[in-house]
């Protein structure tokens, strides 16, 4: 499986919750069952995380994603409505009934958005079926070479 950059996944702030929630690193990467070098690449900014895995580490937290993935909610993507549910594509299209790739084209605004897809997909996420559209709408318009 591929894996992308996390896009507004915030470094400093995620080092920055470790230690406001009293975790070391060992103590954190044993708990969530990440390793060592994970976190040290993630607070570097070295590497971005992937989506289970920051969804397992932020359950230890005791803390949303969105404490550490700051996307402003009228800039999201459809993908990043799904990170902040700490999903991964095949997980939200499991839920949803729908083919992995069918949620994956969805997200790049490359497949065309059902009304029905649009209402699954957005209560899956918690939120409206219009949030849900407006961010298809912002992949779908988005500029050339612009990943989402």
């Amino acid at each position: 499986m591929s894996r992308r950059v996390l896009r507004g996944f915030d470094a400093a702030a995620f080092a920055t919750l470790r230690r406001e929630r009293g975790f070391s690193v060992s103590d954190l990467a044993r708990l969530s069952g990440t390793s060592l070098g994970t976190i040290h690449a993630w607070e570097a900014g070295r590497r971005t995380p992937q989506i289970d895995i920051l969804a397992a580490v932020m359950a230890v937290l005791d803390a949303p994603i969105d404490a550490v993935v700051r996307i402003q909610e009228d800039q999201r993507f459809p993908g990043d409505w799904r990170v902040m549910k700490g999903l991964t594509q095949p997980q939200l299209a499991a839920q949803a009934q729908l083919s992995t790739a069918a949620v994956q084209r969805i997200e790049l605004g490359e497949h065309p958005l059902s009304d029905a897809n649009a209402r699954t997909l957005s209560g899956l996420l918690g939120i409206s079926p219009e949030a849900y559209r407006d961010a298809y709408h912002r992949a779908r318009q988005r500029p050339p070479g612009t990943s989402c």
